[in-house]
């Protein structure tokens, strides 16, 4: 989407949609000499399909609003052999539902399964049983469960736990789905599952937090002790007696989908507590690569998604909480929607359509919006087989749950897509494919396969083939990753030799007896690094071979990622070992680019380079974000050499400004860490002298904002003025001016663009992909000429008399949390749903006009160039002229 049309708004307090709220009481008046007669009490409704937004040419049907009392709130659901779907209550039951054919008034068959289990959040029919995880939420305990017929009619009879599984509450064990080869079963678990028991890993069993500098948790404490692995996914064989390690790295992924290639993805969550902080990364797909680890971590010891080490999103989708998943195989809609991927968003209540394109080894993504509602609390979704439709359930907290179908009444040929050909990312995906099918093995071939693709160009058959290597013993590769002679493939090899060889050779290992247990204590410990000093000396000299002015952009942050790994698994350096790092990266910082600041500043204060603490708070005073500043702050707090006494000054000020700075839950836990630790580097004598700014209350709100200084009137530009300038002028830009600029907008407070900025407002980094220039113009200086229902201001009326204009992002029981301004992604609001009595859409944009008229045209194009970009700083519209 194109800034803030997309089609919305730049500040938009947004998205509702246009929805009603089915069952609210509304109010009437008796005549005037008669006694008031008692409304009768409506029984609760689900939402009200009338009420949705829904693609054109679809139709929505409610087919059952389930009766909370007695069976529960919805939250996962699939299909038996038979078309009959089976459904399982979030602290209940299992249920058996048989839909009526389409376009019938027959009524919903509702059974009850007659087992003793439920409480499931992942659910599937394969090998001729029902397979179900269980999310212990109060009476059952957590696993994967198989469920079978055992006499033959028609009736489930046996249960049979085939792996407990160490995890609960809504980041406990999640979905299972059956892999495409008919063989085996795929697990996935959220943050809070402890690593059960292997018997094989395609991930290699070295992973760590590997951070630069010490841990920061999270800001209020929330599984603070969380370590890697965080969310994992498992290949199970059919009797749930093999778990192999398929990737990790996951925050709260709750479902997953294969698509007609073979290849497995996933929805997963971030952090809400840590929106507007600079590692916070918004709801995402990802493609669950064969040893991939996705980098999650707690607080800010995220992994941001340029690491190598890590891979990134095939596609970003904002804020959100992510449910159910799945491919539109089988349903009787248009083809571009059978191969989409559909995705729920229980919070905003919006059914996504997500496109998938091959693009090299992997995928890129466009997100479209399918349905949506308010509430509309989506748990999961399916398509029937039996009759093409696509069923999803709404639920989960214990809010009204139901249950509702969706056909296709348009004029577009619906009949089933075939797999033919090949498409333009075959040859790439069967690269990395081969180099996949290797992980996990220890054979001396495979360093010859996978060695020559450690420095192809496509990063995702990079990844596969370093994972290859890292499997094998490093006595056979050391000194040919040494010697190494090609820039790229020098940087992928030395990253894996640093982190095989500092692994504790003690760690246990899959397949070892001490592991059958999935509570062993040594089982779930991580592994611990041996310092080797000679290795890390030869590792020093290898990097300093490859020459820093030869390198991409992308390549300069491998290389000091591989320096931070290298001292964090093989020692920290001493004196005589820092001292020669910081000669080598000293000069180079300040760089070009905010990622690579920020990875050169904390490498050298690590390393107590002296001149990082001047380098570092000019930075920090021209970073046009709060997310900027955060990092540079946090960084800084580490550091002990350099400082003058106006520096510390300046920084400790810096506190008392960022007061007022806005963000989620753990936003002020987080700046509060970071000056605990900042103080505690200084002396006695310094803390006295600084106390009184060290204790000193916040700044004004209002000058506390980051933002650069007013800007003089230019022009109150049109569209048909700008177009003509902007689209002549698009060569030998300024990437970043543009992002200052964009910046001085305030955009960075509602949208994200190249992995920063805020998550409420449509995430700009593709915008080339779909937006020309002049559409680009005509939503920056026409922002209401039309707005998107996915962004559309929505205003509450409440029986009170009270009115309320927000989004609703959270829902438990009948109380919806509406977050009522973007810019403060904790302020909230709590409605009870059943004193709404109407909703209604805005037709204005909450986006502000004239945003360009203080921008000459030379700084418009410079804009332009780097929302055009897609961040890429090195771009054609960046060369010279």
């Amino acid at each position: 989407m194109t800034l803030c049309r997309l089609r919305g708004a730049l500040a938009a307090v947004s998205a509702l949609g246009a929805a009603l709220v089915a069952g609210t009481a509304l109010s009437f008046a008796a005549p005037p000499d008669e006694p008031v007669k008692a409304k009768p009490a409506r029984a609760p409704s689900a939402t009200d399909p009338k009420g949705l937004k829904v693609k054109k040419d679809f139709q929505v049907e409610l087919l059952y609003t389930v009766p909370k009392e007695t069976q529960g709130s919805w939250v996962n659901l699939t299909f038996d052999p038979k078309g009959r779907m089976i459904v399982s209550d979030q602290y209940g039951k299992l249920y058996r539902v048989t839909p009526p054919p389409i376009g019938s008034k027959d009524e919903i068959k509702i059974e009850p399964i007659d087992v003793d289990l439920g409480e499931a959040q992942g659910l599937v029919w394969a090998f001729d049983s029902l397979y179900a995880v269980v999310n212990r939420g109060q009476k059952y305990e957590s696993g994967l469960y198989r469920v079978r017929d055992t006499d033959g009619d028609d009736r489930l009879d046996k249960v049979e736990l085939l792996r407990a599984l160490r995890g609960s509450s809504e980041h406990g064990p999640h979905a299972v789905v059956p892999a495409p080869d008919g063989k085996s079963l795929y697990v996935v678990a959220g943050n809070a599952t402890q690593l059960t028991a292997l018997s094989g890993s395609l991930v290699p069993l070295v992973f760590g937090e590997d951070e630069v500098l010490p841990h920061m948790p999270d800001g209020r404490g929330f599984m603070a002790d969380e370590k890697a692995p965080g969310g994992c996914v498992y290949q199970v064989d059919p009797d749930g007696k093999s778990w192999t390690l398929v990737s990790m790295g996951y925050r709260n992924a709750f479902d997953m989908a294969f698509n007609r290639k073979g290849d497995l993805f996933t929805y997963d969550s971030d952090m809400e507590w840590d929106v507007n902080l600079p590692w916070y990364r918004p709801t995402r797909v990802c493609q669950v690569e064969s040893g991939s680890d996705y980098g999650y971590r707690n607080g800010s010891a995220k992994w941001p998604v340029y690491y190598p080490d890590s891979l990134p999103p095939i596609l970003n989708v904002g804020p959100g909480s992510p449910t159910g998943v799945t491919f539109g195989y089988g349903a009787k809609f248009p083809v571009k929607y059978q191969d989409a991927l559909f995705l729920c968003d229980w919070s905003y209540g919006k059914l996504y359509a997500a496109h998938l394109t091959p693009q090299g080894a992997s995928y890129s993504g466009e997100l479209e919006e399918f349905i949506s509602g308010s509430p509309l609390p989506l748990t999961d979704i399916a398509v029937n087989p039996k009759d093409g439709a696509m069923y999803f359930a709404i639920g989960g907290r214990k809010t009204q749950s139901g249950l509702y179908r969706v056909t296709y009444a348009g004029t577009e040929p619906t009949y089933q897509v075939q797999e033919f050909g090949n498409d333009p990312g075959t040859t790439a995906r069967a690269i990395r494919h081969r180099l996949e099918d290797l992980h996990g093995r220890k054979e001396p071939r495979v360093i010859l396969t996978a060695w020559p693709f450690l420095g192809d160009k496509d990063r995702f058959i990079r990844f596969a083939a370093r994972v290859a290597i890292e499997f094998q013993d490093p006595e056979t590769w050391r000194e040919q990753a040494l010697s190494e002679a090609n820039p790229e493939a020098a940087l992928t090899a030395l990253l894996a030799l640093v982190r095989v060889s500092g692994a504790d050779p003690a760690h246990p290992k899959p397949g070892d007896a001490t592991r059958r247990d999935p509570g062993d204590p040594a089982y779930r410990k991580p592994p611990e690094w041996a310092p080797n000093p000679a290795l890390r000396a030869r590792v020093l000299d290898a990097l300093d071979r490859i020459s820093w002015e030869k390198l991409a952009y992308d390549q300069k942050l491998e290389m000091v990622r591989v320096y931070g790994v290298l001292f964090n698994r093989l020692g920290h350096p001493d004196e005589a070992t820092a001292s020669r790092v910081i000669a080598r990266l000293g000069p180079i910082f300040p760089a070009k680019g905010r990622e690579l600041n920020v990875e050169l500043c904390q490498l050298l204060v690590s390393l107590q380079d002296p001149a990082a603490a001047p380098k570092a708070m000019d930075l920090l005073a021209k970073a046009p974000t709060q997310e900027e500043q955060i990092d540079y702050a946090r960084i800084l707090r580490m550091l002990k050499t350099g400082w003058t006494a106006d520096l510390r000054k300046t920084y400790f000020e810096w506190f008392s400004k960022a007061a007022h700075f806005k963000g989620g839950n753990s936003f002020s836990g987080f700046l509060a860490n970071i000056k605990r630790d900042a103080v505690a580097t200084l002396s006695d004598a310094e803390k006295a002298e600084l106390k009184p700014i060290l204790e000193a209350a916040p700044q004004a709100e209002s000058t506390a904002a980051p933002a650069l200084p007013p800007r003089p009137f230019v022009k109150n530009w049109t569209l048909d003025e700008l177009t003509p300038l902007v689209e002549k002028g698009l060569k030998g830009r300024d990437f970043d001016r543009g992002r200052a600029l964009f910046a001085a907008a305030q955009c960075f407070a509602c949208h994200r663009f190249h992995d920063e900025g805020g998550s409420n407002g449509p995430d700009l980094t593709a915008a080339s992909g779909r937006f020309n220039v002049r559409d680009l113009l005509e939503s920056i200086v026409q922002p209401s000429k039309s707005v998107s229902d996915q962004y559309q201001a929505v205003t509450i009326a409440l029986a009170d008399g009270r009115t309320v204009t927000g989004r609703i992002v959270n829902l438990h029981g009948d109380t919806m949390s509406i977050l009522t301004s973007m810019l403060d992604p904790n302020g909230q609001v709590n409605v009870n749903r059943n004193q709404v009595e109407e909703t209604k859409p805005s037709l204005v944009s909450m986006m502000p006009e004239g945003l360009l008229n203080t921008l000459t045209p030379d700084e418009v194009e410079d804009l332009v160039a780097y929302l055009l970009s897609r961040g890429d700083r090195e771009g054609p519209m960046f060369q010279s002229r």
